[in-house]
């Protein structure tokens, strides 16, 4: 098991911050042909004010001369947070899957840039995540509050888990779907235990220094918040909002995800379990083609558009 300093853990995180995004997504996986309205906003929460970015079709909007907040109507929202192993803070990185849900699935999409870590730590921004989701679902918001869904890639999908959880616990009931890409959810595990002859390798390097980044307390990652899918988390999840869950064949991320798929199918509440056995981990914005990333974005907006009236 690698060990690594905090103090060294920090300074490296500090260091990757400043680097530029990883994203090598291709022209056909920008869905650059779908044009969006946005806006620029901050939401409060505990630990600070949030930027967060919203997102509707161009034409929601008549023109360009009033907010994109005005005259929402009916529609949901869908609050998005991006992944970076709880590190990196890079929001644009899923522009794409903004805007296309904002045009497919007909909901507002708020793409929130959260506090990462070292600056914010466990559990910081998954209370980050909860607060923004009660703020979202207030009745004096634009939109339809009463129908919201929550989603993330990698530890966006570990912070939208996170938001779900705590909403079961606090009684909020307007949370109605999470989407969970490639989550982490068992950080009780080391990456180098995760890793098998089949799967990626970069996560196992990465693994360690976003753990002691995010969460230096080894003992704390057994947290029903940080490990939903490790072996110490046994409450129930009944009433937990619906999930649709990906999981990726060559990513040591995979095991935890399908655990996390079955508990919740137990639990009633598993809409569905993608699996793509090919794929790697944040394959939709690390070049994968078009035919691999629409199938995926067309599901979930397909899912999104279902929420009740």
């Amino acid at each position: 098991m690698m060990t690594i300093p905090r103090g060294l853990a920090d300074l490296l995180a500090r260091l990757m911050q400043k680097a530029p995004g990883s994203s090598q997504q291709s022209p056909e996986t920008s869905f650059a042909e779908i044009d969006a309205i946005t806006e620029d906003i901050e939401i409060p929460t505990r630990h600070g004010r949030l930027p967060a970015t919203v997102y509707l079709p161009s034409s929601d909007v008549d023109g360009h001369s009033r907010s994109a907040l005005e005259n929402l109507g009916s529609r949901g929202v869908y609050v998005n947070f991006h992944g970076g192993g709880f590190v990196l803070r890079h929001p644009e990185q899923d522009d794409p899957l903004c805007r296309f849900l904002a045009a497919r699935a007909g909901v507002t999409v708020l793409n929130v840039d959260y506090t990462p870590a070292p600056q914010s730590r466990f559990p910081g921004p998954i209370e980050q995540a909860y607060d923004v989701v009660k703020w979202a679902t207030e009745a004096s918001r634009p939109w339809d509050g009463a129908r919201c869904a929550v989603g993330g890639q990698s530890a966006g999908g570990s912070l939208a888990a996170g938001a779900a959880r705590l909403a079961l616990e606090n009684g909020l009931s307007t949370i109605e779907l999470q989407v969970l890409m490639y989550p982490a959810l068992d950080l009780s595990i080391p990456s180098s235990q995760k890793w098998t002859a089949d799967k990626e390798k970069f996560l196992v390097y990465m693994g360690p220094i976003f753990n002691a980044v995010y969460c230096p307390d080894e003992s704390r990652r057994r947290d029903r918040l940080i490990s939903p899918a490790g072996k110490y988390d046994t409450a129930p999840l009944d009433r937990i909002a619906p999930a649709l869950v990906v999981t990726c064949g060559r990513d040591i991320l995979r095991d935890e995800g399908v655990r996390y798929a079955d508990r919740l199918e137990q639990a009633g509440s598993l809409i569905d379990h993608i699996d793509l056995p090919e794929a790697g981990h944040g394959f939709n914005i690390l070049g994968a083609s078009r035919e691999a990333v629409l199938p995926v974005y067309e599901r979930i907006a397909e899912t999104v558009r279902q929420l009740r009236p």
